[in-house]
């Protein structure tokens, strides 16, 4: 700490949301053209690389809408979840931010290197999946509020929130 008593900076470049540079942290979920309801299109979605991968098997699905108000462009906690792979993205189309490192060491007393925090801008057209683990901060967003749905488990803000606080602040550099 400083002799303000606030927490050291730490500026995050945020970075284009890709398949790649996403892959270590979760998958991107894109829209899909299709034909409509019981229309051919030729994608099996049984086989295809491009579907994300969910984990939901332990416990029962929840899928809600949170609706927040704007919280700032930084953070000083982060946190995961090691039984679900959360979806998340934006309703109404608003792009949105997110700091993520990835899983790493499993245990209760594990937690980021601050050097391993990425930034990303999500476009309100996507939604992610974040891996069973990964270590997540936001969303963050410039509206004055915003609208996401969330898919996770419904006990897993109570049985499965590992957080831990940060020795610094970490800023999205916009």
């Amino acid at each position: 700490m400083n002799d303000a008593g606030t927490l050291p900076q730490v500026m995050l470049e945020v970075r284009e949301l890709t398949d790649e540079a996403f892959a270590p942290y979760g998958q991107i979920i894109a829209p899909l053209r299709t034909g409509g309801q019981g229309a051919e299109t030729g994608y099996d979605p049984e086989t295809s690389a491009r579907e994300a991968r969910l984990v939901l098997d332990n416990g029962v699905p929840r899928l809600w809408i949170m609706h927040l108000p704007h919280v700032g462009l930084g953070f000083s906690r982060i946190a995961r979840h090691r039984q679900v792979t959360q979806c998340l993205g934006s309703l109404g189309g608003k792009e949105w931010l997110i700091g993520v490192a990835p899983p790493g060491d499993l245990g209760d007393d594990a937690r980021p290197r601050v050097e391993d925090i990425v930034a990303f801008r999500i476009p309100g057209d996507r939604v992610i999946k974040l891996h069973l683990a990964t270590w997540h901060a936001g969303p963050h967003f410039v509206d004055d509020e915003c609208r996401f749905f969330n898919l996770e488990n419904l006990d897993t803000n109570r049985h499965d929130f590992h957080g831990v606080p940060l020795p610094v602040e970490c800023r999205y550099r916009l």
